[in-house]
């Protein structure tokens, strides 16, 4: 490394990190060194002079410095900026230009003219051929995100990339089109074999989601889960609906035995009789309603050959099969499962008789509150009336 390249490299590093902005985490003094080691690379078997091997470094350490004001017009800031130093360490004007001339050819839509810009523009583009092409591809489109200049998602940055390697960009040295181009064209083969798996993985997706739409039995399955789940909370509620009353009908029972009963002997007590076996007989009532809501029905528990074949047992309820041998069980669950018109019809009669049991629940639950509400009432009415009685002055007979 020459003199004036080594204190190029030290303005640069001084200048990018004093200020540059922080959100250039691609455009930095790391990717100028990577752009700076691949010009190297290429110019080591060149035929350039000295001189000229000097200045191409130069215009690689430089190149982007003018990101320090902002990406636009980037290039051209970096001309100025290394114009300016390169004037303060007498520089020569033809010398300069020459290197003003490479920067500019890192400009996309410019062509390069002369090999010495070829190679500039080849190195800047270096890592499109190298292992590292990903991660730094990613500090490339984490830098757009947070300057808020585009917002990729990863699928929508490898068909740029792609876009890019296939028609907008090419390497014009000898040294990149031998060495370079087709470790870039491997490079280009993976982004499109991850987009081919993509797109694989994609159309999959939507026709699983279209079968899954246009399948009917889904919709009938999930109509029977639904349905089923919904009458089983149904049912539990009215068991707890019935608990509630015989447990409250229970302690009225017995704090009315131990408490009212005692006293009825007492004559001064006597008016409390007839309410309080209003109250015992209403209450008796609602616990034996309560508990005929709640009382399971007794079934055979058995069934034939003959009504699996002619589809007639439900053999999804226990109550149909949990008297017969674990033989016949299993041979019938296999005949249905064979059938898928058994099996709905089996699904089919379990939530009709489910839907007549719970009728039978909630019609005696209505009436058992009822009833509660009607003994309640009744209770404290016969109570007042029966008080007020026995307040009543006995009228003197002549």
């Amino acid at each position: 490394m020459t003199s004036l390249v080594e204190k190029t490299d030290a303005f640069v590093a001084d200048l990018l990190e004093k200020q540059l902005p922080k959100t250039c985490i691609y455009h930095n003094y790391v990717h100028a060194k990577r752009v700076y080691k691949s010009t190297k690379e290429i110019i080591e078997k060149s035929a350039l002079s000295s001189e000229e091997k000097e200045d191409v470094l130069i215009a690689a350490l430089l190149h982007d410095t003018g990101y320090i004001h902002g990406r636009d017009n980037h290039e051209e800031n970096s001309v100025k900026i290394g114009g300016d130093f390169l004037i303060k360490e007498g520089h020569s004007k033809d010398r300069i230009a020459r290197i003003n001339q490479a920067i500019m050819a890192t400009k996309m839509e410019n062509t390069p003219e002369s090999e010495f810009d070829k190679i500039v523009r080849d190195a800047d583009a270096s890592h499109f051929a190298k292992s590292y092409f990903e991660e730094a591809s990613e500090y490339l489109r984490q830098e757009l995100r947070i300057q808020g200049i585009a917002e990729h998602s990863l699928e929508d940055w490898r068909k740029c990339n792609i876009q890019m390697f296939t028609t907008e960009h090419r390497y014009y040295t000898d040294y990149a089109v031998e060495h370079w181009k087709p470790k870039k064209d491997a490079n280009l083969i993976k982004m499109l074999a991850e987009q081919k798996e993509i797109k694989k993985a994609k159309k999959k997706e939507k026709l699983k989601a279209k079968l899954k739409d246009e399948s009917p039995e889904k919709g009938v399955q999930s109509m029977f889960r639904i349905t089923l789940r919904n009458h089983i909370k149904l049912s539990d509620i009215a068991d707890t609906k019935a608990n509630i009353l015989l447990s409250v009908n229970a302690i009225i029972i017995s704090l009315a035995l131990s408490n009212l009963i005692p006293k009825l002997d007492n004559p001064s007590n006597a008016y409390l009789i007839v309410p309080t076996v209003i109250f015992i007989i209403f209450s008796i009532t609602s616990m034996i309603l309560s508990v005929l809501a709640t009382r399971p029905n007794v079934t055979m528990g058995k069934f034939t050959r003959e009504d699996v074949e002619q589809k007639k047992v439900n053999l999804l309820f226990f109550g149909n099969f949990h008297k017969m041998s674990l033989t016949d069980f299993e041979w019938a669950i296999n005949e249905m499962m064979q059938d898928k018109d058994y099996i709905y019809s089996a699904l089919t009669k379990d939530l009709y008789f489910l839907g007549i049991v719970l009728d039978r629940k909630y019609r005696i639950l209505r009436v058992t509150y009822t009833v509660f509400i009607i003994g309640i009432i009744a209770s404290v009415i016969a109570f007042a009336v029966f008080f007020k009685m026995q307040d009543v002055p006995a009228v003197a007979i002549p």
